[in-house]
């Protein structure tokens, strides 16, 4: 905004000094609460972490608006309180059902403590915070308050101005950048007021950092990492209400936010039953948010009393954006956010994977609407291609833009989830599962990452999810006659990647635990498409985010991620291998943490904390993953053994918050001024992580059934009994293998329409093949060989839509 075009009612006769401030950053991840009202209408979203209100997002789940909210409290002359570190806090649901709370901030060394209640207003976009002091009467006579707001407007903590506004009503503070404002008051009024930059004239330098009364008085700031603060005139109240209202509006003016922020102090926060309260109409859209569902959990698939399964419902319900409808984040955090500025990202961003887990979850539980919700919000953020990002923004723009086939399989997934349940109600998903499947075909057989997104090759978790889609999605189209073949033509590249299971991830020389060198590998890393696949036994893995050296024999770098191949029906639980395997990853990747078991991701993985407590900064520690707690629950319960043990400790992870974090500290205690880590606590990457509510809430859904509720049964029909090996290898742009063994048939398959020009005897003699084409999209063209077939095999491609020779010719021998 230009200082010389401000607006009435804004003032700006006094701007602050000495811009821009310091760096922007956000705010820590490990989160207390989030929460949000279930209302279309009441576009935010808030979180609280350590005593204050965090990260606030408006008008979309992906948009964060606000740092963090803090209230300082001084008597004026004896002790000036900071909320993060002069307090201890308690944070806890205003009610079991809903996703608003009460925070109580006991002031250490002084007789009072702080409360907040907080929720959203459910009409509009409005933030409702209520105070209440308490302690000694005398005490509080003297107590002052100042609100404390730090604007990151439109996600970013530079480019923000910042203003008093004095109006009819009395003077308010309000913020904007681009096209974005936000107001924010008390029902009491402020009886004064600043606006500052962040490190150099805010509130918390004037206040805390030199430990006085407030001496600026600042009435804006242009063009900064800004803060705003006002006093609460409190003139002997010990209870007063605070609002932030948001509007998306033009770039003129702040009175929408305004005439919000007003509205919303003008009705009583909490009143008599029988009459309009921001609380009663806050608790009963929750009510109703979850008044059709149909499942309870048994009493025995819980140990304590449904607490995090109900927390959990919640958590995945409050992470869908209410313009964008279906779309389901990752996280209401930003991983180490007080070390990531703007240029950082978050987990506020779909993730096909993550979401489809979500969904998947939330159809567990017995939501029907949700789950069909987001298969409509896939097949709208679809590409051409039949692909989707990486991550992307609700909007569908990608922010990663890498590729993971099992991105494209998670939707075919839920597709078929949801029409099991009866609930796609009138959408007919298939044109968007056969384009997932050929963008599957189209991309793979390996994945240019896995499901921890750092590694090429082939993944048993990324493969069994693809394979599970495959048969699901030929199941789409079986019913059909015309459709048979195409049918067909997916299942038999399903069956083609289920024969080389074995092949491709299973070691026979590992050393990490004598006597067991057969098991499962993470990942066969894969390089240039033209060479011989590596053999398990000899590759070697490049891992990232590890200091120091990072090239290691891919037969020493395990995860749990076969166990997917049983989640599905691809694998027998009690499978030799299986079992075997899970010896090697609990010796290697598995820590005994107070709250029970859990597990790292793999053997050197170097995403997490730090040793010395220090956030992720591109390199550090992996450390164990809640999530990870409950796929093995997801196994054990399979395997017809008792997963207590799992759901106890998923419990005991989520704590009293009832939220489970991406990570866990897994090293001693460490207490510093500056860091606080309790071995079993959370670290400072995300929480909540849904998918791990996701996986707790389909595990007590598995026991309250007798069931596994992942198992898909189409698919365990196919692979679990008497099934042949397949008899092909596919031959493609990504897998250009040199060599197949006498007696397979060599598919060759492109997205492009061919005639193939062959040879088996170094074009002495030549047959030409019309490729056959299929409704996903591909195309493929069979040579079958027999244990007498002559080689090797040459062949090129016309291509017909371009009428033109490749150029090049293809060999492939016979072994």
């Amino acid at each position: 905004m230009d200082p010389n075009r401000v607006p009435e009612p804004l003032l700006s006769a006094n701007p602050a000094p000495a811009g821009p401030g310091v760096q922007p950053f956000w705010a820590r991840a490990d989160k207390d609460g989030v929460g949000t009202a279930m209302s279309w209408s009441s576009q935010l979203w808030f979180t609280m972490a350590k005593g204050v209100i965090t990260e606030i997002y408006f008008p979309d789940i992906d948009t964060p608006q606000v740092r963090d909210i803090q209230f300082l409290v001084t008597d004026g002359s004896t002790f000036f309180h900071d909320p993060k570190v002069d307090y201890h806090h308690e944070c806890k649901p205003i009610h079991p059902e809903a996703l608003g709370y009460r925070l109580t901030n006991t002031a250490i060394g002084q007789a009072y403590k702080i409360i907040h209640e907080v929720i959203s207003e459910q009409g509009a976009s409005t933030l409702l915070i209520r105070t209440k002091l308490e302690g000694d009467a005398n005490l509080l006579k003297k107590l002052r308050v100042y609100a404390l707001l730090a604007p990151h407007i439109e996600g970013a903590g530079s480019g923000n101005s910042g203003f008093v506004a004095r109006t009819g009503a009395g003077n308010v503070l309000a913020a904007y950048r681009n096209n974005t404002w936000l107001a924010m008051g008390a029902n009491l009024g402020f009886s004064s007021t600043s606006c500052g930059y962040v490190g150099v004239n805010d509130g918390w330098q004037d206040v805390i950092g030199r430990r006085r009364l407030p001496e600026w008085n600042y009435d804006c700031v242009f063009n900064g990492n800004i803060a705003l603060m006002g006093e609460i005139d409190l003139n002997g109240a010990t209870e007063f209400v605070l609002a932030l209202a948001f509007s998306p509006g033009d770039a003129d003016t702040p009175n929408a936010s305004l005439t919000a922020l007003f509205e919303a102090l003008s009705s009583p926060f909490e009143a008599p039953a029988g009459s309009y309260s921001h609380l009663s109409a806050f608790l009963a859209g929750w009510q109703e948010a979850k008044s059709g569902w149909d499942f309870q959990p048994a009493a025995h698939a819980t140990f304590d009393a449904a607490r995090l399964f109900k927390m959990s419902c919640n958590v995945l319900l409050a992470h869908e954006d209410k313009r964008f409808n279906g779309a389901l984040v990752a996280s209401l955090s930003i991983p180490w956010g007080e070390a990531n500025g703007d240029s950082d990202g978050g987990y506020h961003l779909v993730w096909p994977r993550d979401m489809s887990q979500s969904a998947s979850a939330l159809l567990a539980a017995g939501e029907t609407d949700l789950p069909l919700r987001g298969l409509l919000f896939l097949a709208a953020t679809q590409k051409p291609d039949g692909s989707w990002s990486q991550n992307f923004y609700i909007s569908g723009k990608g922010h990663w833009l890498g590729t993971q086939l099992d991105e494209y399989s998670f939707p075919i997934l839920l597709a078929h989830r949801v029409r099991v349940e009866k609930a796609l109600q009138f959408f007919d998903p298939r044109s968007m599962v056969m384009a997932a499947a050929r963008a599957l075909i189209a991309g793979g057989p390996s994945s240019p990452m896995e499901r921890w997104e750092e590694n090429a090759g082939y993944s048993p978790s990324t493969l069994a999810a693809n394979i599970a889609a495959l048969v699901c999605a030929a199941d789409f189209v079986s019913q059909e006659p015309e459709d048979q073949p195409t049918a067909e033509f997916l299942l038999d590249y399903a069956d083609f990647l289920e024969s080389h299971l074995e092949q491709w991830l299973v070691t026979t020389k590992g050393d990490l635990l004598p006597g067991i060198p057969r098991h499962y590998i993470r990942l066969l890393p894969i390089g240039d498409p033209a060479l011989p696949e590596p053999d398990p036994d000899d590759a070697i893995m490049y891992l990232k985010n590890v200091s120091g050296p990072n090239a290691f024999p891919a037969r020493n770098i395990v995860d749990a991620g076969f166990l997917e191949l049983v989640r599905y029906g691809i694998r027998a639980p009690r499978d030799q291998l299986i079992e075997d395997s899970l010896k090697v990853v609990d010796a290697s990747i598995k820590d005994d943490l107070p709250g029970g078991p859990c597990w790292r991701r793999y053997t050197h993985d170097g995403y997490g904390q730090t040793d010395s407590g220090g956030p992720f900064r591109d390199v550090g520690v992996g450390r164990p993953w809640p999530l990870l707690t409950g796929e093995r629950g997801h196994y054990e319960f399979a395997a017809g053994r008792d997963p207590s043990i799992y759901i106890e400790a998923m419990e005991a992870f989520a704590g009293d918050r009832g939220l489970l974090a991406e990570q866990l500290w897994n090293a001693k205690d460490l207490n510093t001024p500056t860091i606080n880590l309790q071995r079993g606590g959370a670290t400072g990457s995300s929480m909540p992580l849904a998918w791990a509510h996701a996986e707790y809430i389909k595990l007590v859904r598995s026991v309250s059934d007798g069931k596994p509720f992942d198992r898909i049964q189409i698919v365990a029909d196919r692979y679990l009994k008497k099934h042949k090996p397949s008899p092909l290898e596919i031959w493609n742009r990504n897998r250009q293998i040199p060599a197949i063994p006498r007696g397979r048939t060599l598919r060759i398959q492109s997205v492009e329409k061919f005639d193939l020009h062959w040879s088996r005897d170094g074009w002495t003699t030549v047959q030409d093949t019309n490729a056959t084409a299929t409704a996903v999209g591909i195309f493929y063209a069979d040579i079958a060989t027999d244990q007498h077939a002559r080689g090797p095999i040459v062949f090129t491609f016309y291509w017909l839509d371009s009428t033109h020779w490749e150029g090049r010719d293809y060999e492939v021998n016979l072994l």
